[in-house]
């Protein structure tokens, strides 16, 4: 199992190879000058181009890329062109920010379609099985930005109970984790009630009823414990979509979070930021997705004992 671990590890290495060239090429050909954004408008030419000798810009793309990732190396993700700041720590005050959000939502998501999709499974083809398929496509029917708002105008505008901006304390989560965690209800109620499905048709389960043990036992003991592998993997999709940034949710919300601040970098083409936030984000979904391969073997003794062959 630890060899298993450790190999999934070095295999961060070569997506963040990967995800950094391809970020580096992409902003290679954006049609603006990091230079203009480092130094305004009202830069000469003269200021301009000794900005992009001594800061490297004029070398090429491979130049470039082998300097930065030496630099990464030694914990040096640049300065951003806008701000002057590290990105090192504008990642880090960001990245906070996103992982409560990315939390809170997928806590609101599994509250609301696990139970939707097992009573779905276990009331299939019946109206309660309509029903709970329709609530969970709500939240997929109202786009985030357009939900947000209602929740705003409800919630803070009307109601004055909850802070409409911001990051300022647990009632400032509420929307925004609402907002995104609807949104997220129909794939993984589809998922649960699925796997709820294929678990309820298995013949150990006849056997469990046989023995007289009870209804709710055998849902919540035996079938839901046996179909919890792809809902767990639908999750840690969910959770690495949300570290990836909720983008319209920020914005609506105000949430100064990576999704946000990466949108306003690249429209600043602040290049150094764009990058090594884009390196920050597929590490840590890397990870995300390593946490979710180890607790299979957790959930399933015979996925532990292929880690173990292997």
């Amino acid at each position: 199992m630890l060899k298993y671990v450790i190999k999934r590890i070095l295999m961060i290495i070569p997506v963040v190879l990967a995800v950094s060239f391809i970020v580096f090429f992409i902003m290679d050909f954006v049609p603006s000058d990091p230079a203009v954004t480092a130094l305004g408008d009202g830069a000469t030419e003269e200021q301009l181009e000794y900005y992009r000798e001594t800061h490297g810009l004029n070398d090429p793309l491979v130049v470039r890329y082998v300097r930065y990732m030496g630099g990464i190396l030694h914990g040096d993700m640049g300065t951003s062109y806008a701000n002057n700041q590290q990105v090192w720590d504008l990642f880090f005050a960001k990245f906070p920010n996103t992982l409560r959000l990315a939390v809170a939502s997928v806590v609101v998501t599994v509250v609301l379609s696990i139970p939707l999709g097992v009573i779905a499974a276990v009331k299939e083809n019946t109206w309660v099985d309509t029903v709970c398929s329709t609530l969970s496509f709500i939240g997929l029917a109202m786009p985030n930005f357009w939900l947000g708002l209602l929740l705003i105008m409800l919630f803070a505008v009307n109601l004055g109970l909850l802070p409409s901006t911001g990051a300022d304390g647990f009632a400032s989560l509420i929307l925004p984790a609402i907002t995104c965690g609807t949104g997220n209800m129909a794939a993984l109620t589809r998922i649960t009630r699925s796997s709820m499905l294929d678990v309820l048709k298995q013949d150990y389960l006849r056997t469990a009823r046989a023995k007289g043990q009870s209804e709710s036992k055998i849902i919540t003991h035996h079938a839901f414990k046996n179909a919890q592998i792809p809902v767990v993997t639908q999750i840690g999709i969910q959770m690495s979509t949300l570290i990836g940034g909720a983008v319209l949710t920020e914005r609506v919300f105000a949430w100064p979070g990576v999704g946000a601040f990466l949108v306003d970098s690249i429209q600043k083409s602040d290049f150094e930021v764009v990058t090594g936030f884009v390196i920050m984000l597929a590490i840590f979904v890397s990870i995300v997705l390593l946490i979710v391969d180890v607790l299979y073997a957790f959930m399933d003794p015979r996925i532990k004992a292929q880690y173990a062959r292997s």
